[in-house]
């Protein structure tokens, strides 16, 4: 769940501050901000002429801030949950997990129900014992899942990560 509140924190954080530079901006064109005077310029004098004789550093900006707006959106729609194939399943994450009882560290592990079967996600730690994980899930536990969740014939999908380990040298 760490990873969804990352998300939220980046979101919220990225949108406090386009909500404050709207703000400005908003405050600025109304002539509405503070104490400045309504003539007040925002950039220097250089800046200014340079920017009204070459206008191309205007245009590669705003084409800056698309790109930003369409990767925040893309961000926005992943940490909601779009682009996940299927719907959470309870029982087959639980089931997965009883299954699996004996491997030290497993991290993270789920089970989805879609449309074109089950799609089981797994990661274990390096040290585990990939070989001994993946004979019990095709011997023992993906039939299980599949009788427990839908039916025998479902095909499933499963994706073992297997986390590499964290380096101990100083540097």
């Amino acid at each position: 769940m760490r990873q969804y509140a990352g998300n939220r924190v980046g979101l919220a954080v990225v949108g406090a501050i386009l909500l404050a530079l709207g703000g400005y901006a908003w405050l600025r064109g109304q002539d509405r901000f503070f104490d400045l005077p309504p003539g007040a310029k925002v950039l220097p004098a250089a800046a200014r002429k340079t920017l009204a004789e070459e206008p191309w550093p205007l245009w590669f900006v705003a084409f800056a801030l698309l790109f930003l707006t369409l990767l925040a959106l893309r961000w926005l729609l992943l940490s909601l949950g779009w682009g996940r194939r299927g719907t959470h399943n309870g029982t087959g994450t639980a089931m997965l997990f009883v299954g699996l009882k004996g491997v030290d560290g497993l991290g993270r592990a789920g089970v989805r129900v879609a449309a074109d079967g089950l799609r089981i996600g797994l990661t274990c730690p390096a040290a585990a014992d990939v070989g001994a994980i993946v004979s019990k899930l095709d011997q023992d536990i993906v039939g299980r899942i599949r009788r427990e969740v839908r039916d025998d014939e479902c095909p499933a999908v499963v994706r073992l990560h297997v986390r590499r380990q964290v380096s101990t040298r100083s540097r």
